[in-house]
């Protein structure tokens, strides 16, 4: 085992990375393994489509797969060790047929099919056993030796860019929408890892391309989720359970959210949601049904006490699974890319078990004192209040925006976006998005010009709101989006969070600040590339921070 793909990795004076029996996410060595070896074989998979596609031919199955395969291979997804044997015998049987089709229109057009080798000629044992004595051909730090440190991180770069691109995509095709251009990105990707390309400037290239793909996946998934559910509008979100039968979901699928309130409904069931699953509140048809009672807890990292004092069943629909304890493994239910060895696991979008196991189970025995928060500031919102925005710039009322966003954790550290959203002068405005926000969103910032200092736009990906947002300022105002009374203070943990980095930077948003630590992966050449052509910035004290974008945009 050895992975540093997120930023609780284990990190000492000798080096970084998580390569023992288990790694700081839970995950044991056989799992991460068997990871590394399916994503080898996907690799191979998108070395035929990726020459198919050339030649015209297509198969949207297997593009499909490998979307649900990455995000299965994301951080605190899936810790199944023996779904992760079938995804790589189901990837096998794509490769197969992607290499049939390559090999057809090549034929068709006259050509000679190449003989592939790499990822597309390796053989998965058919055993656990087997399958493990071939980890090695398919680690992620496999020739460092030869292809170099450098090399080797922006590599990383961009198959955890990938993992990120490939999440939110999925979650924009379970609900319909679908990008051939994400496609056909996610193959070239594929097709160079799997060459074991080595030029680093090509390879950041080609995370800059992820990126862009990934502000494709982003809108895809915005016109997704207000598609079926409607623009977010402001809403106030009880976050204090009340009395009756509960049911808590977590994740980011807005798609199973919705499922679970029709099982639910008129059975006397309350719907709350947990973590990134907070914003589902303002979208208009989510919120229109009265049994989704409100918010319980804060970010994932305190899922185990959380959980634990719930009382009913837990539904993980996406990314952040931490081990379930104890008190509360037998009424977890995980879905889609989720996973955990016995753990019950609901791979037909029927929750009428979860609505059973509600009914079965206390639920809440009193109301507890009323307490709420305000949400739902997408951009739909904050473009409507447009001309509010810019004549308080421009008379002076508003100095500075502050978008303090991104990913939670439990590494310490973390405490600096609290400290930064605290410490913001009166006359600043903060926007966030992710489930960093916990930190600080139960905060009484006030308002300026009736409008509120903290605005919630939503989930990690409607960063894709946040950027729309920028640029229809941008315009207003006459400058660039670099030229704004605005500065980005990034938190990450996961791979959704690397996509969205890469989404800033292939877009050319400069001096993002980012932390709490730097990416395990990034060596320090790599480091010197981002600080100089991109401006990236790792955090230092709050208040400095705050000093030094004001001077900047001063």
């Amino acid at each position: 085992m050895f992975c540093y793909q997120c930023e609780q990795t284990y990190r000492s004076d000798e080096g970084a990375g998580c390569a023992g029996a288990k790694g700081m996410c839970g995950k044991d060595a056989a799992t991460a393994d068997l990871q590394d070896i399916l994503l080898y074989v996907c690799e191979g998979v998108g070395q035929y489509l990726h020459r198919a596609r050339q030649l015209g031919a297509t198969d949207i199955e297997a593009d499909r797969f490998i979307l649900f395969a990455f995000f299965t291979t994301l951080t605190n997804v899936n810790f199944n060790a023996a779904k992760f044997v079938e995804l790589i015998h189901q990837a096998s049987q794509i490769r197969d047929r992607a290499k049939a089709l390559y090999e057809n229109a090549a034929r068709a057009a006259a050509k000679i099919p190449q003989t592939v080798l790499g990822p597309a000629a390796f053989v998965p044992a058919s055993n656990m056993a087997g399958l493990s004595a071939q980890a090695s051909e398919a680690a992620v730090r496999k020739d460092a030796a030869i292809l170099g440190e450098d090399a080797v991180g922006a590599r990383a770069l961009i198959l955890y860019g990938l993992k990120g691109v490939c999440a939110y995509a999925h979650h924009a095709r379970v609900l319909g929408e679908e990008r051939d251009a994400i496609y056909a990105t996610v193959e070239h990707a594929l097709d160079m890892l799997a060459r074991e390309e080595r030029d680093v400037a090509t390879l950041l290239d080609e995370a800059l391309a992820l990126g862009r793909a990934n502000f494709l996946a982003m809108e895809a998934l915005d016109a997704a989720n207000t598609g079926a559910f409607g623009s977010p509008t402001p809403t106030s979100v009880r976050v204090t359970p009340i009395k009756g039968k509960a049911i808590l979901v977590s994740g980011h699928d807005l798609k199973d959210l919705h499922a679970i309130l029709e099982a639910t409904k008129d059975k006397g069931v309350n719907v709350y949601t947990h973590g990134e699953m907070l914003p589902a509140h303002s979208y208009p048809k989510l919120k229109a049904y009265p049994h989704l009672a409100g918010n319980y807890g804060g970010a994932w990292q305190d899922q185990q006490k959380e959980f634990a004092e719930f009382p009913g069943p837990i539904v993980m629909t996406s990314n952040c699974l931490i081990e379930p304890q104890p008190r509360y493994r037998g009424r977890i239910f995980t879905a889609g890319p989720v996973g955990w060895a016995g753990v019950r696991h609901i791979a037909d979008e029927n929750f009428a078990v979860v609505a059973q196991a509600a009914q079965a189970l206390p639920g809440f025995t009193e109301d507890a004192p009323e307490k709420t928060i305000t949400i739902g500031f997408g951009r739909d919102t904050v473009l409507g209040v447009a001309d509010k925005v810019i004549d308080a710039v421009k008379s002076g009322a508003i100095r500075h925006f502050f978008l303090v966003g991104g990913c939670d954790g439990a590494a310490p550290g973390r405490n600096y976006y609290s400290d930064f959203a605290d410490e913001a002068p009166e006359d600043t405005v903060i926007l966030t998005l992710g489930c960093g926000k916990y930190r600080f969103n139960k905060h009484d910032f006030g308002t300026i010009g009736g409008l509120p200092r903290l605005l919630d736009m939503g989930q990690c990906n409607d960063a894709y709101s946040a950027l729309v947002v920028a640029t229809k300022l941008a315009e207003a105002f006459g400058v660039g989006v670099n030229e704004l009374p605005l500065s980005l203070i990034v938190s990450w943990f996961e791979q959704k969070a690397a996509a969205v980095l890469l989404t800033l930077l292939a877009l050319g948003v400069r001096n993002v600040r980012i932390g709490p630590t730097l990416p395990a992966f990034l060596t320090p050449a790599l480091v010197d590339v981002l600080v100089e052509k991109f401006g990236v910035q790792p955090l230092g004290d709050a208040k400095s921070d705050i000093a030094a974008s004001l001077a900047r945009a001063a």
